[in-house]
């Protein structure tokens, strides 16, 4: 099998796929409907109805975005699918990374010395002993 022959049979196999999970889910929201329409239908099947079609878009999603992002691995060039308006819109990927990641701020936590008495933790060990000594004397 040539590669072009295999390109075509992967890209109709993701169409099938695709396209069989729309049907399935969209059969699913309409079983949800239905639910919600009858005597004892509540506004979660209303809620399945609105998200049952997402979740059968979400394969299509997946599999386009893997095409852009593979698209854009091989050219390496972050803009490549969409034209740059100007020169200052054109952003490398680690730019990106830095904007999007969250970064979690750097805290200092003081060492613990063992010569060194922590007051509230006395005060606080002196009043669990009190509560302690008065739930056993009665």
């Amino acid at each position: 099998m040539s590669a072009l022959q295999s390109l075509a049979v992967r890209r109709f196999g993701i169409v099938v796929v695709s396209a069989a999970s729309l049907i399935v889910c969209c059969a699913l929201a309409w079983w949800q409907w239905e639910r919600y329409e009858s005597g004892g239908g509540s506004v979660q099947n209303l809620g399945y109805v609105l998200q049952w079609p997402l979740f059968g878009l979400f394969p299509a999603f997946v599999f386009l975005r893997m095409r852009r992002l593979r698209r854009l691995a091989s050219t390496g060039d972050p803009g490549a699918d969409e034209p740059a308006e100007s020169v200052a819109d054109e952003v490398t990927m680690s730019q990106l990374r830095s904007r999007w990641l969250y970064r979690t701020p750097q805290r200092t936590v003081p060492a613990d010395t063992p010569g060194e008495p922590d007051d509230a933790l006395a005060e606080y060990n002196r009043y669990l002993a009190e509560l302690n000594q008065r739930d056993t004397s009665t």
